[in-house]
């Protein structure tokens, strides 16, 4: 093994970004979501209205936020992050109206736009002082694969939750000791990683960085094709990630299939999506971890683009699946669909970590998350009106053309392997 990756895996800070995400990955409600949402009779279109709100607030702040922790410090833009999670699962354990959910949402959209980029911008900054910025690849899918770790828990332990709880909104109030550790732990990282280009906050100087980053990053034509590819692939995923909810629950309640014979068919449904989540969870984060390996075969740019056209077969095969209601069959690709996403992240932040100046790293990874909300502000609602019209496997099968037509127009640009990808 390399020497350098058994200092990167003793390394005590590396440690403290992958219990990061492992902290903030603990949301015992995303099994559920959905589940919850359609429980207080919202549809699927209401449930993608939603969905669009908080992404509106992501797409609004996205910038501003990455612009601001560039300039003002990243640790500080983390912890306020932390607080509006904060407030949002508050108002989900509260809110009985489409209203309050809506605002709930938009303080979810709010923690997103201010914790997005920002902490991928600080390891970046870490590899920098430790001279291991040609390890990004190896460091970023180690950390990822702990917060996958994180949700694979997360998954496991809401079944003792919801079956204690006997009501979902419980778990909202849950989360919210891990997330008040994940405060406490942003607390103890050293200051020379909150790299403040600015000490005194001008709204004038403000105004003028972004315009001037903006400006700049708009030129670079690469940059913008390989956050197109990313932002695009993400939103549809994303869009659609949770409909394994209402997939097994159709599915359970219109069949003699049952995952879990010995209890009802409510806890049933409750079970199979813990279950099917962690162990999801769990191959995702071994594919995360290590994912770095085929750029032995092939650039990171190169397989992106595979991933893109594997992913809308997959789509392809659900909409099949499910029109025979072959259950372990959807199940199966649905765990596709999530190693996909969760190995293709860390090949973009290969990828376009070559390409990015120190100053302006939160502010191009904020774009892509901006750019990805913008995608997903309308894809939801319309995917959700789609499925409410005529079915969630016309959907998928509508989505697989598309991804395959997306595809050749959004593909990443093929790049020479770098000097990394030579070391690793």
């Amino acid at each position: 093994m390399d020497i350098t990756i058994k200092e990167i895996k003793k390394d005590k800070q590396i440690t403290k970004f992958c219990f990061y995400g492992f902290l903030k990955n603990l949301k015992f409600f995303e099994p559920f979501l959905i589940i919850f949402l359609m429980s207080i009779d919202l549809n699927l279109f209401k449930i993608g209205i939603l969905y669009s709100i908080r992404e509106i607030f992501i797409y609004v702040f996205e910038i501003p936020s990455g612009i601001f922790a560039d300039n003002y410090g990243k640790k500080t833009e983390l912890k306020i992050c932390f607080i509006l999670y904060i407030v949002s699962f508050i108002l989900f354990f509260v809110g009985q109206s489409f209203l309050v959910l809506a605002v709930a949402m938009a303080f979810f959209g709010l923690g997103e736009a201010f914790r997005s980029g920002t902490h991928k911008a600080m390891i970046y900054t870490y590899l920098e002082q430790k001279d291991w910025f040609n390890y990004k690849s190896f460091v970023y899918g180690r950390t990822r694969s702990f917060s996958l770790i994180g949700s694979s828990i997360s998954a496991f332990l809401s079944i003792l939750f919801v079956l204690q709880l006997n009501n979902l909104r419980g778990l909202f109030i849950l989360c919210v000791i891990p997330y008040i550790l994940d405060f406490i732990l942003i607390s103890t990282y050293p200051d020379n990683l909150n790299e403040r280009f600015e000490t005194k906050f001008s709204f004038n100087k403000f105004f003028y960085n972004s315009f001037k980053q903006l400006k700049k990053v708009s030129y670079d034509k690469n940059i913008i094709k390989i956050i197109t590819s990313s932002s695009l692939f993400e939103a549809i995923f994303r869009s659609i990630k949770d409909y394994i909810q209402p997939i097994l629950q159709t599915i359970i309640l219109t069949s003699s299939i049952t995952l879990f014979s010995t209890v009802n068919t409510d806890d049933t449904l409750k079970i199979s999506l813990a279950v099917i989540y962690g162990m999801i969870y769990i191959l995702s984060s071994t594919a995360s971890r290590n994912v770095y390996k085929l750029n032995k075969y092939k650039a990171s740019s190169s397989i992106m683009n595979i991933y893109f056209d594997i992913l809308a077969l997959v789509f392809i095969l659900i909409s099949f699946s499910m029109k025979v209601n072959a259950v372990y069959i959807v199940i199966v690709l649905y765990l596709i669909l999530f190693l996909l996403k969760d190995s293709r992240r860390p090949l973009f932040v290969d990828v376009i970590g070559d390409f990015m100046d120190k100053k302006e790293r939160a502010t191009v990874l904020s774009i892509e998350n901006q750019f990805r909300s913008l995608f997903l502000a309308v894809f939801a609602p319309i995917f959700g009106f789609i499925a409410d019209t005529f079915s969630i496997s016309t959907l998928f099968l509508i989505l697989g053309v598309l991804s395959l037509i997306f595809n050749r127009f959004v593909r990443v640009p093929q790049f020479a392997k770098t000097n990394k990808e030579e070391t690793l």
